[in-house]
């Protein structure tokens, strides 16, 4: 166990799996303390469960604000505190072409990807600044947020929106000490692109050889990789840097390439 994130507190959301399982994990075997929020009930309290008493679950739909304001008010009520957060939590959502697009699905798609990270970087801004030692926030964006072809137009629009809420909520809470910054990552090998990639969530070997047969750097991306980008930003390590993007690709969208056969147009999903 380090101590990069010792005595602080964080709330993540889609805490029960993927990124946000693996960066709860880090930052209490950091030293910090986590609320694990997440839809999942059974996997979230399972999560929690392992990590002892440092970590408590709350269950939570990102899209209903009650919830997250539940969130961040469990992690004052147990530890008196908040000194970050990852807004993680999110889908694939709708795909397919445009002309074909149902806009109930867009809605819904952007409700949890886009909706529920401000309502998220709200309630951490609110608690945050009621204890008044300053902190950060984190949120996960995409390549599909930076580059066009990587995602989902749906996903690609909401990701875009993360990169720009990062900008302007920097700007806004620097002045509290409060820094925000977002996180697109490339493919790495979890739960949803298994699905993606195998049609099967648990395939996840079958999603590290598609993903690793792929990469510039010749290896599939894991969630510890994201989590340890996470850490950075929301630790003192990370101090003087806030409003950027902070892209984790393995070079997909410098054009870095090792396989001919791989095309950047060819849909990338990170969680």
């Amino acid at each position: 166990m380090g101590n990069r994130y010792e005595g602080k507190v964080a709330v993540v959301t889609g805490a029960a799996s993927g990124l946000g399982e693996a960066t709860a994990r880090l930052l209490v075997d950091e030293g910090g303390r986590v609320v694990v929020a997440d839809y999942d009930a059974m996997r979230g309290q399972a999560v929690a469960d392992s990590l002892g008493d440092a970590a408590l679950f709350v269950r939570c739909d990102v899209t209903v604000e009650a919830d997250v304001a539940a969130a961040f008010d469990a992690a004052v009520a147990r530890w008196g505190r908040v000194d970050g957060a990852f807004a993680n939590a999110g889908i694939v959502g709708v795909a397919g072409p445009i002309a074909d697009t149902p806009i109930d699905d867009f809605d819904r798609t952007l409700a949890v990807l886009l909706r529920g990270v401000f309502i998220t970087v709200k309630h951490a801004a609110r608690t945050i600044q009621a204890s008044g030692n300053g902190g950060a926030i984190a949120m996960t964006s995409s390549v599909a947020g930076v580059q066009g072809g990587l995602g989902p137009h749906a996903y690609s629009v909401a990701k875009s929106g993360v990169v720009g809420l990062a900008r302007s909520a920097a700007a806004e809470l620097a002045a509290h000490r409060i820094r925000v910054n977002a996180i697109a990552p490339g493919s790495i090998v979890t739960s949803m692109t298994a699905h993606v990639i195998a049609g099967d969530p648990d395939a996840l070997d079958a999603a590290a050889k598609g993903i690793g047969s792929r990469s510039p750097l010749g290896r599939a991306g894991v969630p510890d990789d994201i989590a340890q980008a996470v850490l950075y930003l929301l630790s003192d390590a990370g101090s003087y840097v806030t409003g950027q993007t902070l892209v984790i690709d393995a070079g997909v969208t410098s054009g870095a390439s090792m396989n001919p056969q791989w095309s950047a147009t060819k849909m990338v999903i990170a969680r």
